[in-house]
């Protein structure tokens, strides 16, 4: 059985973010394959923390933008709605410049909730971060 509802057209996921808080974080949406959704995020100063590190803040809004859309993707958005209900995120390592890339990778999809992994990692592929997002799957009214 095939992860994805639909395949992802990444140029439709950047838009979909494009006013919302990923948007304002530079989150895009960069590739996907069988089993992942990956998007990457600049650390600069706006997503910094006062110390010129990667605010961990940050990192939960990019593994749970991850995890939420990765889900929605998995199910038909015509007649469900996924949205985060708990996410759990270890930060590991820091990072002060350039980007981070993270990848979702499904645990359980039910019918009615997801759990998604979520590593964050250098583009030396050394990880900064990994999240746990459970997905709650809503049927549409």
């Amino acid at each position: 059985m095939a992860l994805w509802f639909r395949p992802p057209e990444l140029a439709e996921l950047n838009q979909l973010g494009a006013d919302s808080l990923s948007g304002l974080l530079g989150i895009h949406f960069t590739a996907w394959d069988e089993y992942s959704l990956t998007a990457a995020m600049p650390v600069e100063p706006r997503t910094h923390q006062p110390y010129g590190m990667l605010h961990g803040g940050a990192s939960a809004v990019l593994a749970e933008t991850l995890g939420s859309v990765a889900a929605m993707l998995c199910v038909d958005s015509a007649r469900f709605r996924c949205v985060g209900q708990t996410l759990s995120a270890s930060h590991v390592a820091s990072a002060k410049d350039g980007e981070v890339i993270g990848t979702a990778r499904p645990l359980h999809r039910g019918g009615r909730s997801q759990v998604w992994q979520i590593e964050i990692r250098k583009p030396d592929q050394s990880l900064v971060c990994f999240a746990s997002l459970t997905v709650a799957v809503l049927a549409l009214r």
